[in-house]
């Protein structure tokens, strides 16, 4: 059952990275519903699993994984249609893939080794897309979706510079680390 729901927004990631790149593809009541559900799923698939006793390190990496392509493709499209930087999409799939590699390699885990920073950038990286929706729906007003259009930039920047540091601490880890295993202040 939790398998099926973030199946079905891996499934989603297409049509609302599509509708990013050209609000034409979608109306912007249709893109909001696509995120709401996506946001749902990913909300209550983790805890569906826990509560029937289904959580496994392979859900999680599945989880974790269409949260990525989910999140990466719709900034990418927003990224192409001029609503946010590039780099954001391209910085989050460096961070992904330091998650990924460091959890399996460095850290030789089964399941994935989150850091603080990374659990709430994962949170965060939502956001650009849920205000990018908003601002369409608010069209009509535009002064509003001025507004929320202003509070996207301040956002994604956040999450560049959060992202970057994110990928730093992770990077610095294993030696700090290392350093307090041998007594060292």
């Amino acid at each position: 059952m939790a398998n099926l729901l973030t199946f079905s927004r891996l499934l989603l990631a297409l049509p609302v990275a599509w509708a990013l790149a050209n609000s034409e593809f979608l109306p912007a009541w249709a893109l909001a519903l696509c995120l709401s559900a996506a946001i749902v799923s990913d909300y209550i698939d983790g805890k569906i699993a826990r509560a029937l006793g289904t959580a496994s390190a392979r859900g999680q990496i599945f989880d974790h994984a269409t949260d990525f392509l989910f999140v990466t493709s719709g900034l990418a499209g927003a990224a192409y249609a001029g609503l946010v930087p590039g780099l954001l999409p391209i910085l989050i799939t460096v961070a992904f893939s330091q998650y990924v590699l460091d959890s399996y390699f460095l850290y030789r885990q089964k399941s994935l080794r989150m850091s603080f920073l990374g659990r709430w950038n994962g949170v965060f990286y939502f956001g650009p897309l849920l205000l990018i929706s908003c601002a369409r729906l608010l069209e009509n007003t535009q002064w509003a979706a001025d507004l929320v259009l202003s509070g996207l930039n301040l956002l994604v920047w956040a999450l560049i510079v959060s992202t970057v540091l994110s990928v730093i601490d992770r990077a610095i880890a294993p030696f700090t680390r290392q350093r307090s295993a041998n007594g060292a202040p």
